[in-house]
């Protein structure tokens, strides 16, 4: 009977970190993309270059 509650509770505390962290890498990259935006010759606003990452982070999926 423990063994059964402890089984279940450790898939609900699995499932909530990983509903936590899903997003994790692709904010990663975004901030990357931002970040790396801000080096060219034509620099972009942060909207902007947000927006651009955003759509090419998405495309490239």
């Amino acid at each position: 009977m423990i063994k059964n509650v402890l089984i279940v509770l450790f898939i609900i505390v699995g499932m909530f970190v990983i509903y936590n962290f899903k997003d994790h890498n692709q904010k990663r990259a975004i901030d990357a993309c931002i970040a790396g935006s801000q080096k060219l010759e034509k620099p972009m606003t942060v909207p902007e270059a947000k927006i651009f990452c955003e759509e090419q982070i998405k495309n490239n999926k």
